[in-house]
């Protein structure tokens, strides 16, 4: 089963449903089955830099809400995390560029190995939602690539250059084009979309499903090549065969 889904480091719901989605690949026992494909896309291409306001103040503005009501959802979000056994603080949170972040993310993809990708994912989203820490700031990135075993030194020249800028255009260009306008977006199998973060539950109920049909459409082609196998009436190298 091929799991392609886009996402931002700075999205909460990204976090919580990639936590959901992963615990029941755990427990349906289908870690051998998944293959992920990570896509980045950028919640605000021009964020800055540096930090400009708080989290609460960020969420009051794009949602026209008092500071007391955007306060309420932050927590209720934050909520959301900490269910999911994450240290969430998304109040904290330090609101800034992710360009370099999924830079790097392009980076590790390129090096074909799946723990790697997966690590540098997991760190990213601790960094940010957990220790709150700047994912604009290039030192806070080389840290997290030493500690997931990601060459410092190659990591850097991709920070101080615009290697793959294109990789992360071409991602956020195929979203567009697909009609993907908020994240967590999953793709499964190529046919099977789920736009947002599912319940545990419900990811159980699709993952099931498809684990199943897949099982079904390879014993059926399975069979399909055992019966073109079967001795036919024909003949071969001047021997026929009844």
């Amino acid at each position: 089963m091929k799991i392609t889904y886009w996402s931002d480091f700075a999205c909460p719901y990204c976090y919580i449903g990639n936590t959901r989605l992963k615990k029941t690949i755990k427990d349906l026992g289908l870690e051998n089955e998944v293959e992920f494909d990570t896509r980045a896309f950028e919640l605000d291409q021009n964020a800055p830099k540096d930090v400009e306001s708080t989290t609460v103040e960020r969420f009051a503005v794009k949602y026209g809400l008092s500071l007391n009501d955007a306060e309420k959802e932050v927590s209720n979000i934050s909520r959301l995390g900490i269910e999911e056994g994450i240290d969430f603080k998304y109040s904290s949170t330090l609101y800034t560029n992710t360009r370099d972040a999924h830079r790097l993310m392009k980076f590790a993809q390129s090096k074909g190995d799946a723990k790697l990708v997966e690590k540098l994912g997991n760190s990213l989203f601790d960094a940010y939602f957990t220790k709150n820490l700047k994912l604009a700031d290039k030192d806070v990135l080389l840290n997290i690539c030493d500690e997931i075993g990601l060459n410092r030194e190659e990591s850097e020249e991709v920070l101080n250059t615009d290697l793959y800028n294109k990789e992360v255009e071409k991602d956020e260009e195929i979203a567009l084009m697909g009609g993907i306008h908020a994240v967590p977006f999953y793709l499964l199998d190529e046919k099977y979309s789920i736009p947002g973060a599912l319940s545990y539950e419900d990811f159980k109920t699709v993952l099931k499903q498809i684990s199943d049909e897949n099982k079904e459409n390879a014993i059926k082609e399975n069979e399909k090549k055992k019966d073109g196998n079967k001795d036919v009436d024909s003949c071969k190298d001047g021997v026929c065969r009844i």
